[in-house]
């Protein structure tokens, strides 16, 4: 039986912030890209501004309209990819295959090497000792015998821990939970599913797969598989991923997105983590951007454009994206997903 990982940062922006500013420990803080550049976006909180009601995504006014006394540090991308890099490093020291998904969490295949670090919990707690202690921020950890389930385990405790859903206690431990939680459930879904009395993970385990089909289209027989451990995704190697031409990330929005603001600064965020990830693994720059939308109806739509110059630039990558979005379909509500690669 397989065994993977999947090791989260905690608030790693904000995080490595507090690294640099100690003196800020226990005061609400947001990491946020420039006003002039980027709206003044919320990137990142801390647990303190996350008490608050800061969100990720939150423009730095309604931010400070949530948490009157929240301190605004600058982004530094720079330093954060060089973090991300040292982390990936501590990884390695347990398998070759380290995939990345995005530029503070990573899912590990330890399959193979299980057997000579003491099993996968056992790795997961060295993972999690040798962040904090070498590297100065903190770790969750999931382990399991699949992709999504791992991805899971890391969300049900945070910060600073390890969680294992085993076929033995995952009944247990994730059909409890409610049905967002799982990985590719989003808002659009989740009203879809709880329309018709799906509210938990169990819940979708137990539907028939022919009615979610019906009701969700393919992502319903794959959401079923998911809910029930079948998930066989590989982890892949960091040379399989750069045989893969594109790149791309998502994100279902707590809200509606009403304004071309909205829209824009989504992308910004999206896109720090493509430009990461094109920066990290050597994959050259952008050349396309293709942007994919699915509103709160899950009605779909896409649009692709070419890059004035290639580049591996966020502020780049997500202004190409937002000329595709201007050209969608007339009165489409982006509201749901954005996606981009």
């Amino acid at each position: 039986m397989r065994c993977i990982l999947h090791s989260d940062l905690n608030n790693f922006y904000a995080s490595e912030e507090m690294l640099k500013h100690p003196e800020l420990r226990g005061k609400p803080v947001a990491v946020c890209g420039s006003k002039e550049d980027r709206h003044g976006i919320v990137l990142a909180k801390n647990q303190p501004a996350k008490e608050a009601g800061v969100k990720t995504g939150d423009v730095l006014w309604r931010a400070k309209q949530k948490c009157p006394n929240l301190i605004q540090l600058p982004a530094d991308f720079t330093a954060y990819l060089r973090v991300s890099k040292e982390v990936r490093k501590i990884y390695e020291r347990y398998t070759d295959r380290v995939e990345a998904f995005g530029i503070d969490e990573c899912w590990l295949d330890v399959t193979e090497t299980q057997g000579v670090f003491g099993g996968g919990r056992a790795i997961a707690e060295e993972i999690r000792a040798a962040v904090k202690g070498e590297i100065g921020i903190t770790v969750s950890v999931g382990v399991s015998w699949n992709k999504i389930f791992a991805k899971l385990a890391s969300d049900i405790k945070k910060p600073d821990a390890v969680t294992e859903i085993t076929p033995e206690n995952f009944r247990r431990a994730a059909w409890e939970l409610p049905v967002e939680d799982l990985l590719y459930v989003g808002s659009a879904t989740k009203r879809k599913l709880n329309a018709r009395g799906i509210r938990t993970v169990g819940q979708l385990a137990q539907t028939p797969e022919n009615l979610l089909r019906d009701w969700l289209g393919k992502w319903g027989s794959y959401l079923h598989a998911f809910a029930n451990g079948q998930d066989q995704t590989p982890v892949y190697k960091r040379e399989e991923e750069q045989n893969v031409k594109s790149i791309g990330n998502s994100l279902t929005c707590h809200r509606d997105l009403e304004t071309e603001e909205d829209v824009y600064m989504l992308l910004l965020l999206l896109s720090d983590s493509v430009a990461a990830r094109l920066r990290e693994g050597a994959f050259g720059k952008a050349k396309t951007v293709h942007l994919s939308v699915t509103d709160s109806a899950l009605g779909h739509c896409g649009k692709q454009g070419k890059m004035p110059l290639p580049s591996r630039v966020s502020v780049d990558i997500a202004d190409c994206a937002s000329g595709c979005s201007r050209r969608s379909i007339p009165g489409f509500c982006p509201c749901a997903r954005s996606a981009f690669r």
